[in-house]
C-alpha cells in the first residue's frame, strides 16, 4: 500500500504538501496540487482516515444509537438520517441498544475513542441523563425529551397534539367507548399522546379507558386481548403506534369483530407498513424524513461552529385510511 512519502516523492513535493493538498488546509499552487493529485491517482493512495480523524479532530462520523433497529420507525428515522449524512460528507455508525442502557454507555465510549462528531441518541434507557451528561461527545436527542442534562439539542413531534387528533377522530366518527392502548409513561411520547387522548375525552364527557402496552408488535397483540376483556363494548382505539394497531386489528379479526364496522382504529406515526397492510392504517404522521434530516444538520452546524435550534417540535397531521369510517 502507497505512502504520502511515496506520493511526495512521485510529485516532487514534500510529505507536508500532499497533506495540505488532502486535506485542504493551506493554499497549494496549481501546478503542485495537480502533479500530487496525479501521484494519487498512480498510487492509488489511500489516506488513514483514523490519523486523519485525529489530526483534523473530526471523523466524519455519526453515532446513531437506537433502542429497537426491528421497530420500523427507527428504522425509517434511520434511513433519513443516513441520506442527509452522507449528503453532507458524513458516514453513520448504528448502534442498536436493545433498551440496554449498559449497551448505550459501550458505544458513545466507543464513538468517543473513534472521534466520532456527534451522536444522535433515540432511548429508552433509565439512566439517560447521567450517560449524557458525562458524554464528551455533542448528544441530540430524538423522539423523546429527556431532563435538560448536556444535549446540545432535541428533536420530537408534537406527540401531544397527535393524541387529540387521534381521539378527536374518533368522536368525529360517532365513537363514545374509545380504549388508549396507551405506550409507555416514562417516555414524553406515551405521556404526551396519552394526555391529548385524555383531554378530547374530558371535553366530550367520555369515560378514560386504557391498557398498557410497549410498542412492539407483541406487546401489542397481548395488550388488544386484555382491551376485549375488560372493555368488550369498546367502539374506537387509540394505538400507541402503527405497529400496535396492526397487532390490534390482528387480534380483532381473529375474534370475528370486524374494522371499522365494530371498532375503529387509529394508530401513530405513520411507517411505510401502515398504507401497505389491508385495511390500510388511519394514523397520525411524525414527518420522519424532516426529523432525521435535522438532526444531522444540528451536528454539521455545531461541528462549523453555525448556530443551531436547541429545540425542535414538528408538527403532526392526521391520516385518513381505511381502519376510520368515512365522514
Amino acid at each position: 500500500m502507497a505512502t504520502i512519502r511515496e506520493v511526495a516523492r512521485i510529485a516532487g513535493v514534500s510529505p507536508a504538501t500532499v497533506s495540505r493538498v488532502m486535506n485542504g488546509t493551506a493554499k497549494v499552487d496549481d501546478e503542485k496540487r495537480q502533479r500530487v493529485m496525479e501521484a494519487i491517482h498512480q498510487t492509488s493512495f489511500q489516506p488513514n482516515e483514523l490519523a486523519r480523524a485525529l489530526f483534523k479532530q473530526s471523523s466524519k462520523l455519526v453515532g446513531l444509537i437506537v433502542p429497537n433497529i426491528e421497530n420500523p420507525f427507527f428504522s425509517e428515522l434511520a434511513k433519513a438520517i443516513e441520506e442527509e449524512a452522507y449528503s453532507r460528507g458524513y458516514h453513520i455508525l448504528l448502534c442498536s441498544s436493545n433498551n440496554d442502557t449498559n449497551k448505550e454507555q459501550m458505544n458513545i465510549n466507543m464513538l468517543g475513542k473513534m472521534k466520532a462528531d456527534g451522536v444522535i441518541l433515540i432511548t429508552n434507557g433509565d439512566h439517560t441523563e447521567e450517560m449524557i451528561a458525562n458524554c464528551s461527545l455533542p448528544v441530540i436527542v430524538v423522539d423523546r425529551h429527556v431532563a435538560e442534562c448536556g444535549e446540545i439539542a432535541f428533536i420530537e413531534s408534537d406527540h401531544y397534539k397527535g393524541g387529540r387528533l387521534a381521539a378527536q377522530c374518533l368522536v368525529d366518527r360517532g365513537c363514545r367507548n374509545i380504549v388508549c392502548l396507551r405506550g409507555p409513561q416514562t417516555f414524553t411520547s406515551g405521556t404526551l399522546r396519552f394526555r391529548g387522548y385524555q383531554d378530547v375525552c374530558r371535553e366530550n364527557g367520555i369515560e378514560i379507558r386504557y391498557i398498557d402496552t410497549a410498542y412492539s408488535f407483541e406487546s401489542g397483540c397481548k395488550a388488544a386481548r386484555q382491551m376485549l376483556k375488560r372493555f368488550p363494548d369498546a367502539d374506537g382505539v387509540v394505538a400507541a403506534n402503527d405497529m400496535v394497531a396492526i397487532s390490534a386489528y390482528k387480534v380483532f379479526r381473529s375474534t370475528g369483530i370486524r374494522v371499522p364496522e365494530d371498532i375503529q382504529l387509529v394508530g401513530f406515526d405513520d411507517i411505510r407498513f401502515s398504507s401497505l397492510v389491508s385495511p390500510e392504517i388511519t394514523t397520525i404522521r411524525q414527518p420522519v424524513q424532516k426529523m432525521g434530516r435535522r438532526a444531522v444538520e444540528i451536528i454539521y452546524k455545531y461541528v462549523n461552529g453555525e448556530a443551531y435550534d436547541t429545540e425542535c417540535v414538528f408538527d403532526v397531521e392526521l391520516i385518513e385510511r381505511e381502519t376510520t369510517k368515512k365522514v
